[in-house]
């Protein structure tokens, strides 16, 4: 499953870590989780690092095997390929080698060891976006609440129904949620069906102590808004079958 949005600062990898947290220690899935942006939060969030630089572009020329560079974090079932730099120049490669669903590929081998993985994907609108929307069984967009949340959702649909004849789920999902404003009171009135993940001071420590909230604050109203998020991905996922 991909997390992904067009826009940066949307709680994107905050999702992506914390989900694959809920998938493994929840689910007690065997998950990986694949760090596709630049920036590499997920590794981070995780306590890990890249063990060496330009290996990422390696996988996807398949010059090196993915397990090669995938790590283990403290939490059983839950593995983490971390991004490097090589990250940045993966949108000009994948157009080189001219091949459409190598992402698509490399995860279904993947899917051998792990019956869950989650993409953290970049910001972007290009060809590594394309080839996630084709790899992926379900999307979660993470949104900030505003009015303009909506129009954004639009503007992710009609990117990936743009790149696949028959797109996977996509859910949008508002992050960040505070309902002592009343913008984000607005945003929620206006899509009360979608998810949502509250503003919590819980979930910007996962940064500083480099740790799933889940694991860091066990009740908080965060761990269990991303317990309930989880629970609906498995649901859309059992229905996909």
């Amino acid at each position: 499953m991909a997390i992904y949005s067009v826009k940066g600062g949307v709680g994107k990898t905050t999702f992506s870590a914390n989900l694959a947290w809920c998938s493994a220690v929840q689910s007690g899935h065997g998950t990986l989780l694949w760090d596709l942006d630049a920036a590499g939060g997920s590794a981070f969030l995780y306590g890990l690092e890249p063990q060496d630089t330009r290996l990422a572009e390696e996988v996807f020329a398949r010059e090196r095997p993915a397990t090669r560079l995938i790590q283990h974090t403290a939490f059983e079932g839950l593995d983490v390929l971390p991004a490097d730099e090589s990250i940045r120049a993966l949108d000009a490669q994948l157009v080189k080698i001219g091949k459409r669903k190598r992402l698509a590929k490399l995860t279904e081998e993947l899917s051998a060891d792990y019956p869950r993985i989650i993409l953290d994907c970049p910001p972007v609108m290009n060809e590594l976006s394309a080839q996630v929307v084709r790899a992926a069984d379900l999307v979660i967009v993470p949104l900030p609440p505003s009015p303009l949340s909506s129009r954004a959702f639009d503007l992710v649909v009609r990117e990936i129904a743009g790149n696949t004849k028959r797109h996977p789920p996509i859910l949008p999902v508002l992050s960040m949620l505070d309902m002592r404003r009343a913008l984000h009171r607005q945003a929620y009135e206006t899509s009360p069906n979608w998810p949502a993940i509250p503003y919590a001071s819980a979930v910007e420590q996962c940064a500083v102590h480099r740790q799933p909230v889940g694991a860091l604050a066990p009740q908080s109203a965060a761990t269990q808004a991303f317990s309930r998020l989880w629970a609906a991905i498995e649901k859309k996922l059992d229905q996909r079958g």
